[in-house]
């Protein structure tokens, strides 16, 4: 364990997307496993004071944390490599930067002075990146810094860092310098010049990297490494390959390989050992090696952009690893589902789920999908939007209640048996204004849950502002649709379940957001072993008719 609380900041160039979170969450892994206290956090530079308000479109899913902030998806990745559940210290954005500079300002804090963004802004951020650090939680903070080098929106973050490494003091911080280094198939070679250009622009800020971490498709050779340490002021040992590989969970390993771990504990003065990776290659191993497949339907809107739905996909790799299974995932845009194209796009799961979300589009598709899978018995999970879908179909096709829709489609409708929550219907703002973070469920006995968890009451984390109509439990429930989960204070029922169905899980909050490498959630464990029952029960049933 280290003394002084230490810190290394995560900085990108070239072009985005090279992985700056995974590399992060690897390092981390990597220090967690030699015994250091090690949390990751994230500064976004967009001026949204949290991803709340944007499009998945935009931005990929909105994580949410136990406390309730809505926050980058880098933060699933945190969670998901380290077991260690984040908050809402781990994610700043511009917007909460300057909303926090704007309003002691109007409280007459700064004495008079004029209020810039230096010293005033960067201080907010040093303040903000240190709030980890000071708790005496942590001996180590991984600070990983959206956008890339250059970027006008970064430059007081970058500013930030120069500072702090500074106050710091040597062996208390260190700068790690992901880029890129491109492969020109016309010359047939690697070429070191985008981050020559790109550390370049990083001291032009007056902060040198201390190692590079360099994403790359081929093999760099030594020769290479050699000239990017010579042109770019870090030792030989500090220049680290970035191979493409087939998983992210790939990564901590290639990274041990390199040695990122231990160059980083040496410049931090700190001990190196050898991590102990036992648990995590023995998942990387079960993920890598199945004993067969099944096939699951992802139904939802957005499904051209993998990233909207990225703690579901990751959950669905934990829980098949855990059962031995590749989980393959067919994206089914619920815009074009209807009840002609129906069972040729459904028959042939082996369970489906109804993704979350907001808005009218593609609900129709989501009611016909649920409708298919209830009678014809493959399993099925809902989640949030998803769980609220099957009440409708449910309460239109078998209570024949055929206008039953949710308040957010249709606020007219006659049998709203979903509903604006109470508490949310004199909510006019729609920025971190929804039920969020994690709430307690009571589970129903000899219920699909309650032997699922194995527990009678659960935390689940929620994002939400429609719930279930309880004015319309008692028919919903006299016509074999089931609350099995209930919250005990608010009564507001938070799982659904059909008993003479093989397995109808609906769920109004998100259990992929808990999922992790160390603990696979249950609830993906069991829906993925259920899609496997049925996978087999199908192929028995084939078998007998072919006799």
């Amino acid at each position: 364990m280290a003394t002084t609380t230490k810190y290394i900041f995560v900085t990108g160039g070239v072009t985005s997307s090279l992985g700056k979170g995974i590399i992060a969450a690897s390092l981390a892994k990597l220090l967690q496993a030699q015994g250091y206290r090690t949390t990751i956090q994230k500064l976004d530079p967009y001026i949204n004071v949290d991803p709340g308000t944007l499009n998945p479109y935009e931005h990929g899913e909105c994580y949410v944390t136990d406390d309730g902030a809505e926050t980058d998806l880098d933060l699933g990745h945190y969670e998901r490599f380290l077991n260690v559940p984040t908050s809402q210290a781990n994610n700043v954005t511009t917007g909460r930067i300057y909303q926090s500079v704007i309003e002691k300002e109007r409280r007459g804090e700064f004495l008079g002075k004029t209020v810039q963004v230096i010293p005033h802004i960067t201080d907010e951020i040093k303040h903000r990146i240190q709030i980890l650090g000071k708790s005496g939680d942590y001996d180590i903070v991984i600070t990983e810094i959206g956008g890339t080098v250059g970027d006008i929106e970064s430059l007081p973050y970058v500013e930030s860092v120069r500072q702090l490494k500074w106050e710091l003091g040597q062996d208390n911080a260190l700068v790690i310098h992901l880029t890129l280094v491109p492969y020109l198939s016309a010359a047939g070679e690697l070429k070191t010049k985008p981050t020559q250009h790109s550390v370049k622009t990083l001291m032009e800020s007056g902060v040198q990297a201390d190692i590079l971490v360099c994403r790359t498709e081929h093999e760099l050779p030594q020769d290479l490494r050699d000239k990017l340490a010579r042109f770019c002021n870090v030792t030989r040992d500090s220049v680290i390959q970035s191979i493409d590989a087939s998983t992210i969970y790939d990564v901590p390993n290639l990274m041990l390989t390199e040695g990122l771990d231990k160059i980083v504990l040496k410049k931090l003065a700190l001990k190196s050992e050898t991590p102990d990776l036992t648990r995590w290659n023995a998942f990387v191993e079960r993920h890598k090696n199945p004993k067969t497949e099944v096939t699951i339907g992802l139904i939802g809107k957005y499904v051209e952009l993998q990233d909207s739905y990225k703690s579901i996909l990751e959950a669905f790799i934990h829980a098949g690893a855990e059962n031995e299974v590749k989980v393959n995932i067919e994206s089914i845009h619920s815009e074009y589902l209807n009840a002609d194209n129906i069972k040729l796009k459904l028959s042939h799961l082996d369970g489906v789920l109804v993704a979350p979300g907001f808005g009218e589009r593609g609900i129709e598709g989501k009611i016909d999908a649920v409708r298919y899978v209830r009678e014809n018995n493959i399993p099925f999970l809902g989640i949030c939007l998803g769980m609220q879908m099957a009440v409708i179909e449910f309460s239109r096709n078998v209570l024949g209640l055929k206008d039953a829709n949710s308040t957010e489609m249709n606020e007219s409708t006659t049998n709203p048996v979903i509903d604006l929550m109470e508490e949310q219907k004199t909510v006019t703002d729609k920025g971190g204004t929804m039920r969020l973070g994690t709430w307690t469920c009571d589970l129903s006995e000899n219920s699909i849950v309650r032997n699922v968890y194995n527990a009678k009451t659960i935390g689940e984390r929620h994002r939400h502002r429609y719930e279930f109509n309880s004015d319309f439990k008692a028919q919903i429930e006299e016509k074999g649709m089931v609350a099995t989960g209930l919250n005990p204070d608010t009564k507001l029922v938070e799982i659904v379940e059909i008993p003479s169905h093989p397995w109808f899980v609906g769920v109004q909050y998100h259990p992929e957001y808990k999922s992790t490498v160390a603990n696979p959630h249950p609830l993906f464990v069991a829906f993925v072993k259920a899609a496997l029952v049925h996978k087999e029960t199908k192929k028995d049933v084939s078998m007998a008719q072919n006799k």
